[in-house]
């Protein structure tokens, strides 16, 4: 089964489509407010309610989530939890990679100076250096790309852009990430995942009879 580049795009095109406006919509903030202006106007405003539940969102980009998403979709399709967890490890080396490279800091470090004017949520580990570009953002995106790959019903696009877009913002939010951070982990995450799409699903043993199945499968 050969799959291309243009295969992978088709089947997730509703995604990419809002994806590419949501591109545009950080690019024209990009341009017009400094990476300064942009932290301070999410960090600014904070609220006790928020403090509660950003810890959490932030979460469902954690790679452990992932791990346990792919546990469980084991029970269902082998070729599904499989794909779930390759994508997951080869995009997460990939910004292991790249975080190193650029060893940017992270606001905690890159305001020292002005450390008294941050917001942090109380019982959230503030991390200092590695900043660019965010993990666990390249995680949320990268998965909803695998997702809309997957299901049938393309309308999950919506809901899958919004999942990204929201733990992007906890990132910020939570002052573990620049705005810089989250749009360079979106857009590595979409585009390695679809390569990684397009190499893996046209091995021929995760196309076979097999991997389809799951644990709780029929026995024949």
């Amino acid at each position: 089964m050969n799959i291309s580049i243009k295969d992978v795009l088709q089947r997730i095109r509703p995604f990419i489509f809002l994806y590419l406006i949501l591109l545009c919509c950080c690019l024209v903030i990009k341009i017009l407010y400094t990476k300064d202006e942009i932290y301070f106007a999410v960090n600014a405003r904070n609220t006790p309610f928020l403090d509660s539940i950003e810890p959490y969102i932030t979460d469902l980009g954690n790679g452990w989530t992932i791990v346990v998403l792919a546990a469980l979709l084991t029970l269902y399709s082998y070729r599904v939890a499989f794909l779930t967890i390759t994508t997951f490890l080869v995009t997460s080396l990939a910004v292991q990679i790249v975080k190193f490279i650029f060893d940017a800091p992270r606001p905690k470090l890159y305001f020292k100076d002005q450390i008294s004017k941050l917001h942090f949520a109380k019982g959230v580990d503030i991390l200092s250096t590695h900043s660019f570009p965010s993990g666990h953002t390249l995680t949320a995106f990268a998965t909803g790309v695998l997702i809309t790959y997957l299901v049938k019903n393309k309308r999950w696009a919506g809901i899958l852009v919004f999942y990204g877009v929201m733990v992007g913002f906890s990132r910020m939010y939570l002052s573990e990430h620049f705005f810089e951070d989250v749009i360079g982990g979106s857009i590595l995450g979409v585009f390695l995942t679809i390569i990684w799409i397009r190499w893996i699903d046209s091995r021929k043993f995760i196309n076979t009879p097999g991997w389809n199945s799951g644990l709780l499968s029929p026995k024949s």
